[in-house]
């Protein structure tokens, strides 16, 4: 929490530095950016140069490699993100020197009040994907919106587009509640699962706090849901805001109707309120895309977008970086996906998908993704996996953890038949060029460095 009650407003000033402390992370970067657009000089700490830091401070951001006190001094603002605590030789100093700090959540939420429409897309999984789709959406209908999304998108050249204060297009994550520092006018809602047991109890804290972000859009806004999950449509019970539905069936205010499966890629006719509203043919798989498109064109209705098909924006969607993203061929020509899937509801949607291609097999590279998660929802990453011909396990990625559980991915691969376990990347490379056929679809998944993988097994070797 900031350490006063100004809003960023008060510090956003052209002249007066604001420093961020983990300006590495995608929404810390974007937020820097948008800053600095708005004449604010920028400064920032992190732990490694990467191409996104590297791009600020082509901007002019002045970034440091190492958070040192002497960091802040002179600043007006300090903005940390969840992970930076209060023990960081930054933080410290600048409670020493009384410069404001403010939580990333915090500085979004307060910039965000300077736009008309505010739409925030939320949910255990789809939520780059969803933001994606709704940006060019917005984009198409010639609404200039400003975006910030959690990966790299090819239309807008990156995680951030500066646009006008007409429309705000962000993805939201309910880890820490960051999501509950937000203002939207328009909260998505599109699914509620178990996730992030490190800091929630269980499901009903979960939809506990989806409830509470629903409830931070105005009376005149809209809570778009999906009607198809029951935890999503528990955490809108009772809410005294207009809640609009979506889903597969006639029974949600938004459903497809003439649905075709074409390889994979769906066609549909969405229908809004009873209404023809855009006749759709997405250019990404899966049938979970098909309702991630429902979602937006519930939140796109609202805003004014035009029923036509030729302003929706959905059909120019190519994917985002690591959604099914396609890396290339290996030498035999076995095709090499990256998908970013590490919940087991989306690697069930990944895999089904795949699925749905017509490879002769589906070789999965998995890496868990921290060791509660693995923990908690065990039984569901073995359930997942089993969807494929082969899993091969990488090991778990730690990310802000240290395993005092006692849990390792050996421990998956015991319960999937025909699974087997890797200690580094090399050795997962050379057990896939062995074992992939040139009609099969190799996939790496998972939220860590899997990715590495995948342009190892295209290079001829």
């Amino acid at each position: 929490m900031m350490n006063n009650l100004h809003p960023i407003r008060d510090y956003i000033v052209p002249g007066k530095r604001a420093h961020l402390v983990g300006i590495g992370g995608v929404s810390m970067n974007s937020l820097g950016e948008l800053l600095l657009s708005r004449g604010v000089p920028i400064s920032g700490s992190d732990r490694l140069r990467t191409d996104v830091t590297a791009r600020l401070e082509a901007l002019g951001a002045k970034i440091t490699y190492e958070h040192k006190p002497e960091n802040v001094e002179g600043a007006s603002l300090i903005v940390r993100t969840a992970a930076v605590h209060d023990d960081n030789p930054e933080i410290v100093r600048a409670h020493e020197l009384g410069i404001p700090v403010m939580e990333r959540a915090e500085a979004w939420g307060h910039l965000m009040r300077d736009y008309d429409n505010v739409v925030w897309l939320a949910g255990t999984h789809g939520k780059t994907t969803s933001t994606s789709m709704m940006t060019l959406m917005t984009m198409e209908a010639q609404m200039d919106p400003t975006v910030m999304v959690g990966s790299n998108l090819p239309a807008i050249g990156g995680t951030l587009r500066i646009g006008g204060k007409g429309c705000f297009v962000a993805e939201s994550c309910e880890y820490c509640n960051s999501f509950l520092r937000f203002a939207p006018t328009v909260a998505v809602i599109l699914n509620v699962e178990e996730d992030h047991l490190d800091f929630f109890k269980d499901i009903n804290d979960i939809i506990h706090s989806f409830h509470e972000f629903a409830e931070l859009t105005p009376m005149n806004g809209l809570v778009v849901v999906n009607g198809d999950d029951p935890h999503a449509m528990r955490s809108v019970a009772g809410i005294n805001r207009k809640v609009r539905t979506f889903g597969t069936s006639a029974t949600s205010d938004v459903y497809p109707t003439d649905v075709r499966d074409e390889n994979g890629y769906y066609r549909f006719t969405v229908m809004v309120e009873g209404k023809e509203y855009a006749k759709v043919a997405l250019s990404v798989p899966g049938r979970h895309n098909m309702l991630n498109a429902l979602a937006c064109c519930a939140a796109a209705e609202f805003l004014g977008v035009r029923r036509s098909v030729e302003h929706c924006g959905l059909r120019k969607f190519k994917g985002s970086s690591r959604r099914f993203q396609l890396v290339g061929k290996m030498p035999n020509g076995a095709t090499v996906v990256d998908d970013y899937a590490h919940h087991p509801s989306e690697m069930k949607a990944t895999l089904n998908t795949a699925k749905e291609m017509h490879f002769d097999r589906i070789l999965c590279a998995f890496q868990p993704h921290t060791y509660t998660r693995t923990k908690a929802l065990f039984p569901e990453f073995v359930d997942a996996l089993k969807l494929c011909d082969q899993a091969v396990l990488a090991p778990i990625y730690a990310a802000r953890e240290k395993n005092t559980i006692g849990i390792y991915s050996s421990d998956i691969a015991r319960e999937v038949p025909g699974a087997v376990s890797f200690d580094s990347f090399d050795e997962i490379a050379d057990y896939l060029r062995k074992e992939a056929g040139p009609n099969d679809l190799v996939l790496t998944m998972g939220a860590g460095n899997i990715n590495e993988v995948g342009p190892m097994l295209i290079k001829n070797k």
